[in-house]
């Protein structure tokens, strides 16, 4: 049942992030069944959304934390997630300090480079380590969310292999993971054929016991998008798993690291239109809200399409044209561009609208509150809340306010 948003907007004001705790845990139980027959560990990759409140929900029904920086792994100790339910995926090689500080919390690092590998090894000789190949293959809705194949920088190349062998050898290390990871929005042959290359992978490392898939299941945020049947999907990891088994003898267990897929549709972000202006009789006619891309950065960046509704008290029957826009004193904060591209105008027919009716945008877990314009034009971060199975609401995130955003200014 849809939430009373006059309510909570009066209570709490706008832009309101809105989440929706019996999503949150119906996406996590779907993702908790993925078939997998010599277990499974579902990792949250939390870069999706960080909020310690979502962690804690996540990790209190089984699910195990994916970080991509040492400071996301330090944000997820400090939620209360254990350094062993952890493991540490990095674009940014960590200080050997830190390193050490991680490791000495339980966490496992996967190493995602020969320079990494290298550093690892010098700092935790005779240990075990995790790799993550790049497996020569990408898939992604966009250019910028393709994690795999020659254009991607993540991952040990696979054609490195026989030099993160001659690593691994110098520093006695024995390999307990193969990571790959192949985008955002996959199509699920997409990623289905990366467990194909990635099985024989396998074969180069006779110690791994663990094959972490990442993740990438795609999610329908408007009606023309279909969202990945993980049932179906898994059914075939677990033959191809089990084919594995009765060809070698080793039963692989399978780790999954969904992101989008646990908390996309689990929020919606509320905003109030504030301002209506026209271009004239060939031009177009704005709506411009209290949030932008200090919320929501995905269209404008991505071009992705979000549903969207006007909540008035005075619903109105009508029908109009509007392009959506952000607060922000910039171009690019434009919420309905054409799909795919950030650039261009993409009108959508709305409800008639009013200044100081409310606005709905759905579709805003993943990759909007942890991933923003954060603090652009000076606009505050805003508050997020969560709606409970029993109706309650519970305040998850502070409104920050101007003195937070400019707090670690020096003055002169």
């Amino acid at each position: 049942m849809q939430p009373n948003y006059f309510s909570i907007a009066e209570t709490f004001g706008t832009p309101l992030y809105v989440y929706d705790e019996a999503k949150l845990r119906e996406f996590a139980q779907n993702t908790l069944a993925f078939k997998a027959p010599f277990g499974l560990t579902v990792r949250y990759a939390m870069k999706a959304n960080p909020n310690q409140s979502i962690l804690r929900l996540f990790n209190a029904m089984g699910i195990q934390i994916d970080a991509s920086s040492a400071y996301e792994a330090l944000r997820a100790i400090s939620a209360g997630i254990p350094g062993s339910q952890i493991l540490f995926t990095t674009q940014e090689p960590p200080k050997p300090e830190v390193l050490k500080q991680l490791i000495a919390q339980g966490m496992e690092f996967n190493a995602c480079s020969l320079h990494q590998l290298e550093l690892y090894g010098s700092l935790f000789p005779n240990s075990q380590v995790s790799l993550r190949i790049n497996p020569g293959e990408g898939s992604g809705e966009f250019a910028k969310t393709n994690v795999g194949g020659k254009n991607s920088s993540f991952g040990i190349w696979h054609e490195r292999i026989p030099e993160a062998k001659a690593l691994l050898k110098k520093y006695t290390l024995s390999v307990k993971r193969i990571h790959t990871h192949i985008g955002v929005g996959t199509d699920p042959e997409a990623w289905l054929k990366v467990l194909e290359f990635t099985l024989p992978l396998l074969l180069e490392f006779p110690e791994v016991q663990i094959l972490n898939m990442g993740g990438g299941f795609k999610v329908a945020r408007i009606p023309t998008e279909k969202t990945a049947d993980l049932q179906a999907i898994s059914a075939r990891v677990a033959l191809a798993l089990e084919k594995f088994a009765q060809e070698t003898g080793r039963k692989i267990h399978l780790e999954i690291e969904p992101g989008t897929y646990l908390v996309a549709n689990t929020c919606n972000l509320l905003g109030t239109i504030v301002d209506k202006v026209d271009t004239g009789k060939d031009g177009y006619e704005f709506l411009k809200l209290d949030c932008g891309m200090t919320e929501i950065l995905r269209p404008s960046y991505y071009g992705a399409q979000h549903t969207m509704q006007v909540i008035s008290k005075s619903p109105s029957t009508a029908k109009k044209s509007y392009v959506v826009v952000g607060h922000c004193c910039e171009s690019g904060d434009l919420l309905t561009p054409q799909p795919g591209k950030g650039d261009e105008l993409g009108p959508r027919e709305l409800a008639e609208a009013s200044i100081g009716d409310l606005f709905l945008i759905e579709g805003c877990g993943a990759y909007c509150a942890g991933m923003s314009a954060l603090h652009y034009n000076s606009y505050p971060e805003a508050a997020e809340l969560l709606v409970k199975e029993n109706g309650e609401i519970k305040l998850i995130r502070k409104r920050e306010t101007l003195s937070e955003v400019s707090r670690n200014e020096v003055r002169d």
